[in-house]
């Protein structure tokens, strides 16, 4: 008789089951690999300024930058290249264009709408173009909306704003938009409005879960945000998960076609409950603090810098992302992933 007798022996309660077998080489875990992110499911966000004619560096977001026109055109060429999904796109416009109205997000010749003809110009249909569409970059108050007498956002009085960018965004080459203002029908206003000016094939890429986060810190540099205030009364409550479901329910029957919940690593078990109920694509956005955090603490010596994000990346892939939008795309693309 065996001295490993089942679960017991001679020596002791040595196991029968042996998960670990499958865990002994590299290939074997590969093999075995559950989940998996492809480049294919990986968008970049990327700044582009306008007034400059070389990259910005980004001091709060190591290896990010504020592309110019030239320089972003090389960056979405380099995006085909790894192979990845998509591009989405942030306009900074000048100071002195900032206004009450967020005017410069909707003139066809503001930075935004102009840098989206470039990359369209650039590399075609071999990219999804995607847009955000909000307007804090644009005004000079910071706010994601039109503001009423009392300085609430209005948030009726920003829908046809939105409507307004939609159109633009779509007349220069957007594939996508991506609404992130958390208006209550944005979807509805914006749909109606590319359907009426023959945008049909343009796709809504809704935010969802767009929480209320300390995360966006960096960000609010990357954009040269002007926020007065917060936007406590428009984003999602951190406290609230039950919540992000209504607010899913209502961007489905309202048209969109992909979803996202943002932040990223903070609000997994959101991500989790939105993928489960989703019939169309799910995103996660890995925002500027999350981003930053990790190269911080990498270059402190403190982890992995690499492995760190292969991990996160992986994460939000269990948790049930079909996207993912991470400044580390193109490098995980084409250096991490393969």
């Amino acid at each position: 008789m065996s001295t490993n007798e089942g679960a017991g022996g001679a020596y002791g309660s040595f196991p029968g089951a042996r998960p670990r077998r499958l865990r002994t080489t590299p290939a074997l875990r590969r093999m075995v690999a559950e989940h998996r992110v492809h480049p294919a499911d990986l968008i970049l966000p990327a700044f582009v300024r306008e007034g400059t004619d070389e990259p910005v560096a980004i001091g709060s977001m190591p290896g990010v930058v504020q592309h110019s026109r030239d320089s972003l055109k090389k960056a979405a060429a380099e995006a085909v290249a790894a192979g990845i999904g998509g591009l989405m796109l942030f306009g900074v416009p000048e100071e002195a264009k900032k206004d009450a109205e967020g005017t410069a997000g909707t003139d066809p010749e503001g930075i935004l709408q102009v840098a989206l003809r470039d990359v369209r110009a650039e590399v075609g249909d071999d990219l999804v173009i995607m847009s955000d569409l909000c307007l804090d970059e644009f005004t000079d108050h910071g706010h994601c909306g039109v503001l009423d007498a009392a300085g609430r956002v209005d948030n009726d009085a920003t829908l046809v704003r939105y409507a307004e960018m939609a159109r633009a965004q779509a007349a220069a080459g957007a594939h996508v938009v991506g609404p992130s203002g958390m208006m209550d029908g944005q979807v509805a206003h914006i749909r109606e409005a590319l359907d009426g000016a023959g945008f049909a094939d343009v796709a809504v890429f809704a935010y969802t879960a767009k929480y209320s986060s300390a995360f966006y810190g960096p960000f609010r540099e990357a954009v040269a945000s002007s926020l007065q205030g917060d936007r406590k009364t428009y984003q999602q409550d951190p406290a609230n998960s039950r919540e992000a479901l209504r607010e899913l329910a209502l961007d489905l029957a309202e048209g969109a076609d992909m979803v996202m919940v943002k932040p990223g690593m903070p609000y997994l078990d959101v991500l989790r409950d939105v993928a489960e109920r989703a019939d169309v694509p799910v995103g996660s956005y890995q925002i500027s603090g999350e981003y930053a955090m990790i190269e911080n603490a990498a270059a402190a010596g403190l982890l992995d810098r690499d492995a760190a994000i292969t991990e996160t990346l992986t994460g939000f892939k269990r948790a049930g992302a079909s996207m993912i939008l991470t400044y580390w795309a193109v490098e995980a693309a084409t250096r991490l992933l393969r």
